[in-house]
């Protein structure tokens, strides 16, 4: 009896319960929908993840042995590069007997010699550029197509290529396998996507449970006073609870069904989206049976409890709701946290000529976004105090006196939205520079600078050099830059470390080098020789090797008047074996053509190294960055848009409520846009507020961080547009959907249904 009466009261309780259950249901399909995109987004991600990484096989170097292992393939695993997109390529030499290996997931066999397989995504680019640009990289016929057992998504480029036993031998890098790994690939980048998405479901959940939250509670004054009459009818205090919990869940499960409909409208659009840098396969972007099923129940409980817990601090009795004592105002020292945050920041935690302190850095942190939760309350109140004083319009009078009553409620409905502007704004100033910074090296002079170095053990001797170098600089628009490896040279002058700390950094590749005067003069950015020598002693391992552009600018020139000159005549010098080159070109054809020309003689120097242009070494980092640069916006544009469909629930709320009084100034003659003044006001200024403060601590942090990086010309730590255009088009957006629910202010105030008990 007592659930029918309460799905009675929420299906036909008149014109305002059917409202309260639209809006409780659009606001829970709004959080369902975002929720089921984010599980879709990392199921996708954890299957791609498992997927068995053929390419991690290792096995054991085939040695002085003619030929390899009896039954073994000798394996090489290499990357290469078209454009900046990484080609991932594996060159297999099949041995008659090999019945005891397993095969690669996605192809029928490991082709032989002269026959190879592509992935669907690289077999298209193949098609669409000249032979000599990408084809010829590929030796032999095409077998097939990979299939997508083998592929993390359908844009990798991926070539498997038959050799015989002979080229491989001769090939740096190659092994014997007896086995073809199965074992998803373990690395660090798993878990740091994780985390990502971790952080990302605390920073979307949160807001959403207010949302939710919020919308439960909508009318909860008049509620109660229905509530009180059951209780004069006969009702228990148990019975009305379940009332109330019928009421909401009803609203949650319309909405969780909604969200589910939503979300299956947005899928195919979601599967666009590339999170680790390129798209998933479509049927992988999906919630689970069991995170369908958990959605669908837990939606409509979380709104049954959020529904009783608005009642906590309210007894329901026959003669009417008890209302409880008023809250204490904030005090001053919760702004205290922020300022101790910021303060580290500027400080200790990330000062210029030292390391960044961990510790310092991850308690400031801590304590900013703490602060900024706390602090919220407290500046609302302070600001709501400051305009009762120094306006004189009715609507900001009543709106700042409000605010000032209850600035902990008030505030309450925007907490979502400081953590999100807070985190989006640092990223947001962090990331520009920083990719400003990798694009900038050299005054950008650079980026078209193609860098290729030769074997740590066998540089290219003279004889082969010769020829390398005519054929590059026989083509089109190309500026060469031979540099020759001289273990002798003279000592250099005392200069940063050679390379990066870390995997590029090789200890075998530190050599000192000589390049011609008349050849650097053509990269200016390097640097200049002295008048007089013909060739000078270099340090270019870092220029060579360091994949942060950072490193590789701060050290530029790096050829200047402390560098001595190479000793013995120019033909002693040009005679030396070729260390590395570095290729001029503006020319992307042409670019694309010295990548595939330089192939052969990388492979006959042992190189396993993908010449690069500088600009895709840089670009390579700014992906990444700008992936954390466009997660960290899309949660400040979710966070905003959900906010703002919580003030719109919290408006027409909070017009219900304060029905009497509203209608009450009506009929003293207060216009109706006046009130609705007042309900713009004191909804949206915590929003605005609690940007603005949030956005002020995030370029608190990110000067300080940019500062410590030390980039050339590094622009000011201010957002790019597309920060502003997420902030304030997400600000705009919940200043309108607030302005939606204004309407029904004039109908619930309307003078003929006032009411005097």
């Amino acid at each position: 009896m007592t659930l029918r009466l309460g799905l009675r009261l929420s299906l036909r309780g008149g014109r305002e319960a059917a409202g309260r259950l639209v809006l409780v249901a659009a606001s829970v399909a709004l959080g369902v929908a975002v929720l089921l995109s984010t599980l879709a987004l990392f199921n996708a991600f954890r299957a791609t993840a498992a997927r068995p990484c053929w390419e991690c096989t290792t096995g054991s170097a085939p040695g002085a042995a003619p030929g390899p292992t009896l039954g073994a393939v000798l394996w090489n695993h290499r990357q290469d590069s078209y454009a900046g997109r990484p080609i991932v390529r594996l060159d297999v030499a099949v041995p008659a007997t090999r019945a005891a290996l397993p095969g690669i997931p996605g192809i029928p066999e490991l082709p032989g010699a002269g026959r190879h397989y592509v992935s669907p995504a690289l077999a298209g680019l193949m098609a669409a550029v000249p032979r000599d640009q990408l084809a010829d990289r590929v030796p032999g016929t095409r077998a097939g197509l990979i299939g997508r057992a083998a592929l993390s998504g359908p844009d990798d480029l991926v070539v498997i290529a038959g050799r015989s036993a002979a080229e491989l031998t001769a090939m740096a890098g190659t092994v014997a396998v007896g086995e073809v790994a199965t074992a998803p690939r373990a690395d660090d980048t798993t878990a740091l996507y994780e985390h990502g998405f971790g952080i990302a479901a605390v920073g979307l959940v949160f807001p959403l449970l207010v949302l939710v939250g919020t919308a439960t509670r909508l009318a909860a004054a008049r509620r109660e006073a229905r509530f009180a009459a059951i209780r004069l009818a006969g009702a228990t205090a148990r019975q009305v609870n379940a009332i109330a919990s019928v009421d909401a869940a009803l609203g949650a499960a319309l909405g969780a069904l909604a969200g589910i409909a939503v979300f299956q409208a947005i899928r195919p659009v979601l599967a666009e989206v590339a999170i680790t840098g390129s798209r998933f396969f479509p049927d992988v972007v999906a919630p689970t049976a069991l995170q369908y099923a958990a959605v669908a129940a837990g939606v409509p409980l979380a709104a049954a409890g959020a529904a009783l817990w608005s009642l906590r601090r309210v007894r329901i009795t026959p003669l009417g709701a008890a209302r409880t004592a008023r809250a204490s105002a904030p005090g001053w020292w919760r702004v205290l946290p922020l300022l101790a945050g910021l303060g580290l920041f500027a400080g200790p935690a990330i000062a210029p000529g030292k390391e960044p302190d961990a510790v310092l850095v991850d308690t400031g942190l801590a304590l900013i976004m703490a602060g900024l939760v706390l602090a919220g309350p407290w500046l609302t109140m302070l600001t709501a105090r400051l305009a009762a004083r120094v306006t004189s319009g009715p609507a900001t009078l009543l709106a700042a006196q409000r605010l000032a009553a209850d600035p902990k409620g008030a505030f309450r409905s925007v907490n979502g939205i400081v953590l999100a502007v807070f985190i989006g704004t640092a990223v947001a100033g962090i990331v520009p520079a920083v990719v400003s910074g990798q694009q900038a090296a050299g005054g950008g002079t650079l980026n078209a600078v193609l860098r290729a170095s030769f074997g740590d053990d066998r540089p290219l001797p003279p004889a082969a050099e010769a020829g390398l170098l005519a054929r590059l600089r026989a083509q089109p628009g190309v500026t060469v830059l031979p540099i020759h490896h001289r273990p002798d040279a003279p000592p250099l002058p005392m200069r940063p470390p050679p390379c990066d700390p870390g995997p590029g950094c090789r200890p075998g590749f530190l050599l000192r080098h000589v390049v011609a005067c008349d050849a650097l003069a053509a990269f200016p950015a390097l640097g200049r020789c002295v008048p007089g020598p013909r060739a000078v002693a270099v340090d270019l391992n870092r220029l060579l090797t360091s994949d942060n552009m950072l490193s590789v600018d701060r050290n530029l020139p790096v050829v200047d008047a402390a560098n001595p000159a190479a000793p013995g005549d120019p033909g002693a010098w040009a005679g030396l074996p070729l260390a590395a080159v570095l290729v001029h070109t503006d020319d992307p054809a042409v670019r694309e053509r010295v990548r595939t020309l330089l192939g052969p003689y990388l492979a006959r120097t042992g190189s396993t190294e993908t010449p690069q242009t500088l600009a895709e070494v840089a670009q390579a980092r700014a992906v990444l960055l700008d992936r954390v640069e466009d997660a960290a916006l899309a949660i400040v544009a979710l966070t905003l848009l959900v906010a703002g469909c919580g003030l719109l629930v919290s408006v027409a709320g909070g017009v219900v409520e304060r029905k009497r009084p509203f209608t009450q100034l009506r009929l003293c003659g207060t216009p109706t846009r006046t009130l609705s003044s007042v309900v713009l006001l004191e909804t949206a200024a915590p929003v605005v507020l609690a940007a603005l403060v949030a956005a002020v601590a995030g370029v608190g942090v990110a000067g300080p961080v940019i500062g410590r990086l030390a980039i050339k010309s590094a622009p000011a730590a201010l957002p790019g547009p597309a920060y502003f255009l997420t902030v304030g088009g997400g600000l705009v957006v919940a200043l309108l959907v607030i302005l939606a629910g204004l309407p029904l202010l004039k109908r619930v105030t309307a003078p003929g249904g006032a009411r005097f008990e």
